[in-house]
């Protein structure tokens, strides 16, 4: 599967089948990542996981406590895309984590990033 990441008029093709986004949250300066895998459906969530919870970061339910990280499968159908906004407010975007690389987006305020398959 193909990845496509597109950030502002710049575009990139990741050939992954799956990747894992992660942010620092803006309040609570705690992290918070998610895997996700590409499929002929669009982007499935695989799991989510939190190092605490705080000002709008309580784990979802079903949620355990393992290895320092609060994790849990969110039920969400496919999404076509996945659209990430700039606010400015956290510290240094998102990283776009794959088996073998990561990526650094929306680190500028007015930066909007797109995910995809494509």
């Amino acid at each position: 599967m193909i990845l496509c990441v597109v950030v502002g008029a710049s575009a990139i093709r990741l050939a992954v089948g799956a990747f894992t986004l992660g942010w620092t949250h803006s309040i609570e300066h705690t992290r918070w990542e998610e895997d996700w895998r590409i499929t002929p459906q669009g982007l499935e969530i695989v799991e989510a996981r939190v190092r605490g919870s705080g000002a709008g970061m309580d784990p979802g339910e079903g949620a355990v406590l393992r290895d320092g990280w609060w994790r849990w499968t969110p039920v969400l159908a496919p999404l076509p895309d996945l659209v990430l906004a700039a606010s400015g407010a956290t510290s240094g975007g998102w990283d776009l984590c794959t088996q073998h690389v990561c990526h650094k987006l929306g680190a500028n305020r007015a930066e909007t990033v797109r995910l995809a398959p494509c």
